[in-house]
């Protein structure tokens, strides 16, 4: 069987939860499961670079049967092997294709050129959107309160202020109506002017002063989406999260799915908690997103 030679085009950015496209290819996996390859899909991946957003669940049909999609990740080739999830670039290298492996336990009746419908479960792309979309606006709500104890110029985010979760960020997992973010905070970030012996006695209002900009954006209501570099539908092309915001339009790249305005939640609020782990200072943030 042929590899694919172009991204999977996906259309999860746009919010859809069903798709038609074709199948490219069915690459058995020594597990004794399958991964199966079409030219169009609705279904987020989880892309193994940056592992944040869960994949969604739902199924495929095709030729009068339904197949359970048991995961879904980002795979990749260089036209002689497909990487399932272990591609040895990144998302987006030029000379690759990037393609969503849909994960099914048993591919028997599947065959290339086969069409394909694909269903998302929407009760949890719902929720996990939520999350994603909250996650992202604390993020710059937690820059926000922390903006003062930086005594350098850094790289600022998208309203201008020190961009602490860019600069700071370890790792982030987006749950289904929330999301917890780790940060490490060592010496090359007080080299870099972070006062971060003035942290702890500070912590408590720093985690208010952020709630109060989450809680006074979501009264907004503000509309979210999603922009395409170029209008292009690519797996592998740069995609960036938007939200109108009273201060301007804010941009943050992001491969995930989201909300389409912040009236659809009813709240959005962090908890942050400090501890020490080999040498530095770790800042956990957890935010809770309640759905209207």
């Amino acid at each position: 069987m042929s590899l694919p030679s172009i991204d999977t085009a996906v259309t999860y950015p746009d919010g859809d939860l069903t798709s038609t496209g074709a199948v490219l290819h069915v690459e058995p996996l020594a597990d004794g499961r399958a991964a199966v390859i079409l030219d169009r899909t609705a279904f987020h991946p989880v892309d193994p670079v940056w592992p944040d957003q869960p994949a969604d669940a739902g199924v495929l049909s095709a030729g009068g049967r339904t197949y359970d999609i048991v995961d879904a990740v980002v795979g990749a080739t260089d036209g002689t092997v497909l990487h399932v999830g272990d591609a040895p670039v990144r998302t987006g290298t030029e000379g690759w294709a990037f393609v969503v492996c849909h994960l099914v336990d048993d591919p028997a009746g599947l065959a290339e050129g086969d069409a394909v419908t694909i269903s998302v479960d929407a009760a949890r792309r719902h929720a996990l959107s939520a999350g994603h979309t909250a996650c992202h606006l604390a993020s710059l709500a937690l820059n926000e309160a922390l903006s003062g104890l930086w005594t350098k110029e850094v790289t600022v985010d998208g309203r201008g202020r020190p961009n602490f979760d860019q600069l700071a960020i370890s790792s982030s997992r987006i749950l289904e109506g929330g999301s917890i973010d780790e940060y490490r905070i060592g010496k090359s970030l007080r080299k870099k002017g972070f006062a971060a012996a003035d942290l702890a006695a500070q912590l408590d209002e720093v985690e208010a002063a952020a709630n109060r900009a989450l809680a006074g954006w979501l009264a907004t209501g503000a509309p979210v989406s999603i922009a395409r570099e170029g209008g292009r539908l690519g797996l592998g092309d740069r995609r960036y999260w938007r939200a109108e915001l009273p201060e301007g339009v804010v941009e943050i790249p992001c491969g995930g799915t989201h909300l389409r305005s912040l009236g659809e939640l009813t709240e959005a609020r962090v908890q942050l908690e400090l501890s020490e782990a080999e040498g530095a200072l770790a800042l956990t943030m957890r935010t809770t997103a309640r759905i209207a």
